[in-house]
């Protein structure tokens, strides 16, 4: 028996890095996975990646269209969430000289509003004992220059675990944040204008880091699946940090 035996559990931007890793992890570990993400060709070849009868379903969580749409494929093909991982998200550099109305909106419509409605629109089929995972980052704790706008965005995600862990109390429904550091992902390394530029944002963690080098999403998914399984069936409203001490010194 896994310990997500027959749970239904639903990973948004699991096309790649931490999503996909955990999927992979929740589906070795018997869960029935449903994944989604923007992109339909990444997200087709991560489904094969997971193997475990995952299900794809394309779709942008900043589009309540496509939440609706999700939820109602979800709810014929297997009636109820067992665990929601609300992970989709992204962001970029911005200084504040430089930040504009599309930055701030991309990153807030995506990072909050749709997190924000990924949770309400599921909670119809969410089980009661349920487990609702965010993905944070230490930028809402530590200050990172030129990244303000992706920083606030996850703060905002902090605090709605700390108001919906009381909110579904009543259900029984743990809401956690799941905090990576920096984390060798395709979207980490995005962020880099160029190879030099990758290069120096690795020295810096590397020099930042108690642990000297990034996470690896196995690492930070190993993480999700304690927030998903029973093994954290007293842990609620928390931040679990996956971050090599970087947050933490």
């Amino acid at each position: 028996m896994g310990k997500l035996e027959d749970k239904i559990v639903v990973i948004t931007g699991a096309n790649s890095g931490i999503g996909l890793a955990s999927a992979k992890k929740f589906a070795a570990e018997g869960a029935r996975v449903f994944m989604t993400g923007r992109r339909v060709r990444e997200l087709e070849e991560a489904v094969k990646a997971v193997g475990y009868n995952a299900v794809g379903i394309p779709s942008d969580i900043s589009r309540m269209q496509d939440l609706d749409a999700l939820f109602d494929r979800i709810r014929q093909e297997a009636g109820h969430i067992d665990v929601l991982f609300a992970n989709a998200g992204g962001g970029d550099f911005a200084s504040l000289v430089d930040i504009t109305e599309e930055h701030y909106s991309r990153i807030f419509d995506t990072n909050v509003k749709g997190t924000l409605f990924t949770v309400q629109k599921a909670l119809p089929l969410l089980k009661d004992g349920a487990s609702i995972i965010l993905t944070g980052s230490t930028s809402a704790t530590t200050g990172v220059p030129d990244f303000s706008v992706y920083s606030a965005s996850k703060a905002a995600v902090r605090s709605f675990a700390r108001g919906w862990s009381l909110e579904l109390a009543p259900r029984k429904i743990r809401v956690n944040v799941l905090v990576p550091g920096a984390t060798s992902t395709p979207g980490w390394h995005g962020l880099s204008a160029d190879e030099e530029f990758n290069r120096e944002m690795i020295r810096a963690v590397e020099s930042t880091t108690p642990l000297g080098r990034l996470a690896a999403p196995s690492e930070v998914a190993s993480a999700a699946l304690f927030l998903a399984s029973d093994d954290s069936s007293y842990v609620n409203g928390s931040e679990l940090f996956v971050d090599g001490g970087s947050a933490q010194i």
